[in-house]
């Protein structure tokens, strides 16, 4: 969630600075650079599909061949094809050593993380004490002693949403 502010302009203006004279970026800079957040985000977030339902994929079977099963799903999720007579899955490190099966929660946080950010940081000013207090008070002191929906429900004050999440995608 921490890096949405660098793509706010206030945010931006604090952080930004010429090597030479420390001149913050122009507006039309950080207009642009902002933008550029959803370039490509229709590939990025198909392939985060793609990945998670294969990692749900072959995690769901006794035997399975991986390249196969890629391949697969590739056709339909991606507007690009396997390399031929490759199999991806071998050098994809997130299928096993802990993240097993649950590839999907590297979207399915995002969410949570932009609803957050959206609805309290966002709307209640990108630096204001009171939001960064009821952060640390709601979600960073009592850590991993609460499941994490309620600690995200107990800062939102409500159920969380995709709202947020889809709008980041220009959705």
């Amino acid at each position: 969630m921490l890096e949405n502010w660098v793509w706010e302009p206030e945010a931006l203006a604090r952080l930004s600075g010429h090597v030479d004279d420390a001149r913050p970026l122009p507006p039309e800079l950080t207009e642009t650079l902002i933008k550029s957040r959803q370039a490509n985000a229709g590939i990025f977030n198909k392939r985060q599909i793609l990945l998670a339902t294969f990692d749900q994929a072959i995690h769901t079977r006794a035997e399975v061949d991986t390249a196969q099963v890629l391949g697969e799903l590739t056709q339909e999720y991606s507007m690009f094809q396997m390399t031929p007579e490759t199999n991806m899955a071998a050098s994809f490190g997130h299928l096993a050593g802990g993240y097993d099966s649950q590839y999907y929660g590297y979207l399915y946080s995002e969410v949570f993380s932009m609803d957050m950010f959206r609805t309290r940081f966002k709307a209640g000013g990108l630096f204001s004490a009171a939001v960064g207090r009821d952060y640390r008070k709601w979600i960073l002191a009592p850590g991993g002693s609460k499941d994490a929906t309620e600690l995200l429900r107990d800062f939102l004050g409500r159920e969380p949403t995709p709202e947020a999440f889809l709008q980041s995608k220009g959705l």
